[in-house]
């Protein structure tokens, strides 16, 4: 399935994206996987992290060349500028990095524990910050850089059951408009990419079990379709590369209209 999807994203349209050290989050799977897929065809040195052993290196054997898998977590904060640094040593100073990495609960929000409601957070918002941070500082004291966030429609408008998940990328495009003023002045651009409904494994399952919101979601997409990964993808890439040098602190959503559908 991921190698059909990818076939959209062609080699070599982002010739300044070669060589390029860039690191994806969650790049075992789904997006994240699709992401890192599309810059190693565009000859960038690609960096994936995930927690599982297994999915990381199905992922590696995928993607083939200009890879590198390591196993880690997010959630040991503490221990990310250990990551960076292993980046570093291994691979290069990292041109790109690629915030993709979350989690998610679905729960009526007066069911939801306040561990259950930190937890989110400290992965899909903390450990954004502090890994953005962490490779900021090298990004700014090099006058160079890219950080590409990835938020979700869920921020855009109300969805019941996943508050943590909302408020967490809610806060994650707040970030990208600070981080954007603080950080473009050094050559570092920092933007957003909110998804609508992509046709992940995950998200395929749950629309194929509840067809009446299938019907929904495809009813108020005026693109009639579900994304693909690759669409993400794409505009990740076109964020990364300096077709994009004039934008920065920009939320783009990549849903085929869903956030303006009726």
């Amino acid at each position: 399935m991921n190698q059909t999807l990818n076939d959209t994203v062609e080699a070599g349209t982002y010739r300044d994206l070669r060589d390029k050290v860039v690191l994806v989050t969650g790049g075992a799977s789904g997006i994240g996987l699709a992401i890192a897929r599309a810059f190693a065809v565009n000859d960038s040195r690609v960096v994936i992290v995930g927690r599982d052993k297994g999915r990381l290196e199905r992922a590696g054997v995928e993607i083939g060349g200009n890879v590198n898998c390591i196993r880690f977590d997010l959630n040991e904060i503490g221990r990310l500028p250990e990551l960076v640094a292993t980046v570093r040593s291994n691979v290069g100073e990292i041109d790109v990095l690629v915030n993709n990495a979350g989690i998610n609960l679905k729960k009526d929000a007066l069911e939801v524990s306040v561990e259950e409601f930190e937890n989110i957070i400290r992965t899909n918002q903390t450990a954004v910050f502090e890994l953005s941070k962490e490779v900021g500082k090298s990004m700014v004291a090099r006058g160079s850089g890219n950080v590409i966030m990835i938020s979700s429609m869920a921020s855009q408008y109300g969805i019941p059951k996943v508050v943590a998940y909302t408020a967490s990328k809610s806060a994650v495009e707040g970030m990208t408009r600070a981080l954007a003023v603080e950080w473009s002045r050094h050559g570092v651009r920092v933007n957003c990419i909110a998804p609508g409904f992509i046709r992940t494994a995950m998200s395929s399952t749950a629309l194929d079990n509840d067809p009446e919101r299938k019907i929904r979601v495809l009813s108020r997409t005026p693109a009639g379709r579900l994304g693909e990964p690759s669409d993400v993808a794409n505009a990740a890439l076109f964020l990364a590369s300096r077709k994009s040098k004039y934008i920065t602190g920009v939320v783009l959503p990549v849903d085929g209209g869903n956030s303006v559908g009726f």
